[in-house]
């Protein structure tokens, strides 16, 4: 029983299906994908809403419309993780694998068949032609094995292919995109990243998560801590930072250390699925002694430096009413520390372990504090997305191998052979021509040539 045009399967099959397979439509929505991706890396993604505001005000408006309300209203500030954006790779998607069943995988099965020709107006059809004499069929088949023909043969009649995985590696290839999409998708829906600041010395959770999936919950950590046992950052000769490292343990339930790494930029440590990696650092504290005080540790804020830089201070009481004290700048954690007094007078400059006497009382700075800016992501659709590159370049490199048909009859005390390629033609051509001129020198190599250019031009 055949259905009616009107039918649920017959509008998927004549209307639904062709649309969904149509390269117009893939290119549009590969296109789309790729502009949401430029803002998605031009806007910064998961900033807090003062950040938006400040970045992106009302007036004046960047390009006279996207304001932070605008911003956060298209979701732009997570692009990846919209719901049209989820639509989008979703559509594409299906739009491969429409493409896959309905051009790719017939493509392949009628390259894997083979077809006689059994009537010589067939030869015709073909750009490269021509005949030989009734006594070389032999010598042209053994000529096609020493090419890497597969040789198929039946009666009067030969056929002979090669190269049948550049077939394969256009499949290969929306198989590939399709498991990155997927790859893609499934990071969204179930993947989180958070971020933390964690002095040295100090214990914290995961709890300032940035951005989660609908479907994250059980990758996020919450039977194990994370223990920074020492935070440090190598300098140049010149000054500037050269690589900061964060020694880390991750500590179970009971406080048992389960895993030590020490990381830096480019290497994480990976735990349970989620990664952990060096982004950030701050200076959380200085340790000074008064006179003949235990040391104490205070807090340091950063303050804003002129010229974007970065500085960090802090307020030491010098009396025990607090009537007066002195300021504490810091501009990294290479040890030097500038003081200043109440007046905004600078007093000294000491580095760690050195001293200086301000309002009648020894000031020692012991140690400076750093903490570690630790970013940490569980994406449980990376592995995917890595297979999915890995067989895309396998079947890019794929796509470009030559599928190669020759075809032979015997008829009428002569032999007709002729071919045709999907691509490298004069190549095709030139090992054709060698075949002919191995078989009958000096015979059917011209007129192979001369109907060549003639069908080409025509």
């Amino acid at each position: 029983m055949t259905s009616s045009p009107s039918s649920p399967r017959s509008w998927f099959k004549q209307v639904l299906l062709p649309l969904l397979a149509d390269l117009r439509l893939a290119i549009v929505l590969l296109l789309a994908i790729a502009l949401f991706s430029i803002c998605g890396t031009v806007i910064e993604q998961g900033q807090s809403l003062e950040f938006y505001q400040a970045n992106y005000p009302q007036d004046p408006a960047l390009f006279g419309f996207l304001t932070w309300n605008v911003l956060l209203a298209l979701g732009l500030d997570h692009v990846y993780g919209t719901w049209w954006f989820l639509s989008i790779l979703i559509l594409f998607g299906t739009s491969l694998t429409a493409c896959t069943f309905t051009r790719q995988l017939p493509a392949l099965k009628a390259a894997r068949s083979w077809k006689f020709y059994r009537q010589p107006r067939q030869f015709e059809k073909l750009a490269l032609s021509t005949t030989l004499p009734l006594g070389t069929l032999p010598q042209v088949r053994t000529g096609l094995q020493k090419q890497r023909y597969k040789l198929f043969e039946e009666e009067n009649s030969l056929y002979a292919r090669k190269g049948i995985m550049g077939r394969i590696g256009p499949i290969l290839v929306h198989a590939s995109m399709i498991l990155i999409l997927l790859g893609s998708i499934w990071g969204s829906l179930t993947g989180f990243m958070a971020q933390e600041m964690i002095p040295s010395g100090s214990t914290a959770k995961v709890a300032n998560i940035v951005r989660s999936g609908p479907w994250s919950s059980p990758q996020i950590p919450k039977n194990w801590a994370i223990h920074v046992n020492r935070f440090w950052i190598d300098y140049t000769p010149e000054g500037q930072i050269d690589q900061f490292y964060s020694d880390l343990s991750i500590l179970d339930d009971q406080s048992t250390e389960v895993d030590r790494q020490t990381i830096h930029v480019n290497k994480p440590l990976k735990h349970k699925g989620v990664a952990l990696y060096q982004a950030d650092w701050s200076i959380a504290a200085v340790q000074v002694r008064l006179n003949n005080s235990p040391v104490l540790q205070l807090p340091m804020t950063p303050l804003q430096a002129n010229k974007g830089g970065r500085i960090w201070g802090t307020w030491v009481p010098t009396k025990p009413d607090l009537s007066s004290g002195i300021t504490l700048l810091a501009p990294d954690l290479q040890g030097t520390v500038v003081l200043y007094d109440g007046d905004g007078k600078l007093v000294s400059t000491v580095r760690a372990g050195m001293s200086a006497e301000v309002n009648g009382v020894t000031l020692r700075v012991v140690d400076l504090v750093g903490s570690t800016g630790l970013q940490i992501k569980s994406d449980p659709g990376i592995p995917w997305i890595y297979s999915g590159f890995g067989c895309l370049m396998v079947g890019v490199i794929m796509s470009y191998v030559s599928h190669s048909q020759i075809w032979v009859l015997v008829e009428q005390d002569q032999i007709y052979i002729g071919g045709r390629t999907n691509r490298a033609q004069l190549t095709f051509e030139r090992d054709l021509i060698e075949l002919i001129d191995q078989v009958s020198p000096g015979e059917a190599s011209p007129a192979l040539a001369f109907e060549t250019v003639e069908k080409l031009s025509t």
